[in-house]
């Protein structure tokens, strides 16, 4: 099993961190191998950032990912730059705060900045997307991906991270509860 996860947005917006705890959570909590890399643009905020996780349960002969089945994309530019080798039956999720224009019919929109809000600090919206993200693709365990959370942030903020984490994931669960729509799954 290879299994490609690709993380998109702007400096500043925390995909870099989401990568690494995502990889956390698979290679060290969960016990699968795991690559992951990371590129962004000049500009440390608002250039692009790209992460990219591969987690397998073989070695991994190849660290990129080539045709994620998953793209989470933060923000409109990012979803338009990287959508294009996302497999076809692949999941797309996408910040509904962020990401007007989805081009594709079958995708999951989901408000993470405005969650990330009404917790009372943007700055989560990254991990709320990473709770959402295992809700919906179970690419890592619950378990594990909070450990990995709380082993990566700032300390004093372990409660809030908590709190984003389980945002997410109900949104997400809320999301596949609802109705079939064009926006969601």
């Amino acid at each position: 099993m290879r299994y490609e996860i690709r993380l998109a947005g702007s400096g500043g917006q925390g995909l870099i961190l989401a990568g690494i705890i995502l990889a956390e959570a698979a290679g060290i909590y969960d016990g699968k191998f795991v690559c992951q890399t990371q590129s962004y643009g000049p500009a440390a905020r608002g250039g692009a950032s790209k992460a990219e996780v591969v987690i397998s349960d073989a070695e991994i002969d190849y660290p990129k990912a080539i045709q994620p089945d998953v793209f989470l994309a933060l923000n409109q530019k990012s979803l338009d730059t990287y959508l294009a080798d996302l497999k076809p039956e692949g999941l797309l999720i996408v910040d509904a705060t962020l990401v007007p224009e989805v081009p594709l019919e079958q995708f999951a929109a989901l408000p993470f900045t405005h969650l990330a809000r009404e917790l009372g600090k943007e700055m989560v919206a990254n991990i709320v997307a990473l709770g959402a993200l295992a809700a919906l693709t179970g690419a890592v365990t619950w378990e594990s991906l909070e450990a990995a959370v709380l082993a990566r942030v700032p300390p004093g903020t372990a409660e809030l991270n908590k709190k984003a984490l389980a945002a997410g994931r109900d949104a997400a669960r809320a999301l596949k509860e609802s109705p079939v729509r064009k926006e969601s799954l």
